[in-house]
């Protein structure tokens, strides 16, 4: 491949900002799929600057756990992204995943352009009337503004420590839950 080659084939990936619990389960999530070329943990929809896990655990920065994807949309769409995201938490808690409770915890999609914007509604719409989940979704879908990496120690949380108790109570039944239901969507995958 050319550089031109490269070139053109580095502005045609795409980003994607989704909150959805926390980064720990959905960046081991997302890390799986086929398509998708870099997942970070990190935070976004908030005021504070630079925030750090101290100061967005208190749940006073407006900051949400989130992860930002880069993927390759020749390979995988937004909407299917948004498939596997529905699938894999649970968008009808309010400020909740599991026993993760707190606004840093919502369920939001950060939109980057109008084309995601249009996506997202329409799929939450679908969801709530095709009666997918017994409740309504309060997934929010929101602007996209900034994204602050997340520190270092939560960079691959799963893949570095798959025997600890959150892992295997928490990410891990997502991760099968994944498997069973987007077995075609999966790269293959080595711990």
């Amino acid at each position: 491949m050319n550089k031109e080659q490269k070139s053109k084939k580095m502005t045609a990936l795409s980003t994607a900002t989704l909150g959805g619990g926390c980064f720990w389960c959905t960046e081991a999530v997302f890390n799986r799929i086929n398509g998708v070329l870099k997942v970070e943990s990190g935070y976004s929809g908030g005021t504070v600057e630079n925030p750090t896990y101290q100061q967005v655990s208190t749940g006073r920065t407006g900051h949400v756990e989130v992860i930002q994807i880069t993927f390759d949309p020749t390979v995988i769409t937004f909407r299917e992204i948004l498939e596997i995201f529905f699938a894999t938490h649970d968008p009808t808690t309010l400020n909740r995943q599991g026993n993760d409770f707190g606004t840093q915890y919502r369920s939001v999609i950060f939109y980057h352009d109008q084309e995601q914007r249009n996506v997202a509604d329409e799929m939450i719409k679908e969801l709530d009337r095709s009666k997918t989940y017994k409740a309504p979704i309060v997934t929010t879908v929101e602007p996209f503004t900034t994204f602050y990496p997340a520190e270092d120690y939560h960079k691959d949380y799963f893949k570095r420590n798959p025997n600890e108790g959150y892992s295997q109570f928490v990410i891990a039944p997502k991760l099968v839950k994944l498997e069973k239901g987007f077995l075609d969507k999966l790269q293959e995958y080595s711990e």
